[in-house]
């Protein structure tokens, strides 16, 4: 064992990697230099600017519990309390789900959606299941006129998502409420241009056989969608429409393969007049349009 001395950033990097790489973590490199830039309070292009500074003992006890972590299989968003969605920083833990980059195609729909419709100067959208707020916080940040309710029926979810309305200064534009999915809203004549939602859409059989990153960590219940994944992605599809303005507009993020279920869900409602898909980044269904009449 070296001496605590001999661990510069560039060996601790190597030395680390290669333990991340046989404990079958993929992002091995990445998820190394994300911990040790964190655990010395540097950004990451610093770690090759200082390669030979050598790490003291206390900084070295930090990154080694980091790391125990990591090896743990708990994701890196939950050691550092933060992730990335939209150029915001959003503050994050066990209690949410960890915004992914496939969630940022549903900010973008909702977005085009705006602007090819000639919306609203001041949309109001509602965000289902806001979990962490980075949908509701992307929203309120690129439409600086815009209202949003953020609703979650978890406290310790709300809590969190007020972190992150008060550290990007939406207070005034971001409104939290406790509630089971669209319960709050039915003695209201309440009115929203968009109705957006990350809900539960994996089916229940299918979750225990996934990245141990998600089973052993992330809510289950932002996750069980029901027996076949469809049971709040039906809920929201049924009953959003008594919500919505004239023209208005339920976004929602789904599995790869269920479109074909959400559009039948949309027909046979009978509310829509368009019901369309958009791909994530890699190509597959990702994002769900569906306009009232």
């Amino acid at each position: 064992m070296k001496r605590p001395d001999d661990w510069t950033i560039l060996k601790l990097l190597q030395w680390t990697t290669t333990y991340f790489k046989e404990h079958d973590i993929e992002s091995a490199r990445i998820d190394a230099e994300l911990l040790l830039a964190f655990a010395l309070g540097l950004e990451r292009i610093d770690l090759y600017l200082r390669y030979d500074q050598p790490l003291n003992p206390d900084e070295l006890t930090r990154f080694r519990t980091m790391v125990k972590r990591r090896v743990a299989r708990e994701p890196v968003a939950y050691i550092l309390g933060a992730k990335e969605f939209w150029e915001l920083e959003m503050a994050v833990g066990p209690e949410v789900l960890i915004p992914r980059p496939e969630t940022e195609c549903l900010v973008e729909a909702v977005l085009d959606f705006l602007k090819n419709e000639n919306g609203p100067e001041a949309p109001r959208f509602l965000d289902l299941g806001t979990g962490s707020g980075a949908i509701a916080m992307a929203l309120a940040r690129s439409c600086p006129t815009a209202r949003v309710v953020a609703l979650d029926r978890s406290c310790a979810a709300l809590a969190l998502a007020d972190r992150n309305r008060r550290r990007h200064h939406l207070e005034d534009r971001v409104d939290l409420v406790a509630g089971d999915w669209l319960a709050p809203f039915s003695d209201t004549r309440a009115r929203f241009d968009v109705v957006v939602s990350n809900p539960p859409y994996i089916s229940s059989g299918q979750i225990d056989g996934l990245q141990p990153e998600i089973v052993r960590y992330e809510p289950r219940a932002a996750l069980d969608g029901g027996p076949d994944g469809l049971d709040c992605l039906a809920l929201i599809i049924g009953a959003a429409p008594a919500l919505l303005s004239p023209g208005g507009a339920v976004f929602l993020e789904i599995g790869h393969d269920q479109f074909p279920a959400v559009q039948r869900l949309a027909h046979e409602s009978g509310v829509y007049r368009d019901v369309a898909c958009r791909p994530d980044y890699s190509g597959m269904d990702r994002v769900a349009c569906l306009v009232r009449h």
